[in-house]
């Protein structure tokens, strides 16, 4: 996938990857959808967060959730 173009099908493929990797338990909450390209910077900074780690520790997990709770459209 080339992430280098901004466009909802790369938020969306981010954003699955990023819930897949917090193993978030409301992941259904947070629904690509919420999410608008004129954030693909932020979220894709996010999303190379969670993949240059192989954990993150509850602290991390909890900043990350907050992040993308304050990207989300209302």
């Amino acid at each position: 996938m080339d992430l280098s173009q901004k466009s909802q099908e790369n938020i969306e493929y981010m954003i699955e990857a990023i819930k897949e990797k917090l193993k978030m338990a409301s992941a259904s909450a947070l629904q690509s959808s919420a999410f608008s390209v004129e954030q693909y910077d932020d979220i894709y900074d996010l999303y190379d967060v969670v993949n240059s780690k192989t954990n993150l520790s509850i602290s991390e997990v909890e900043a990350l959730v907050s992040e993308l709770g304050r990207l989300r459209r209302v």
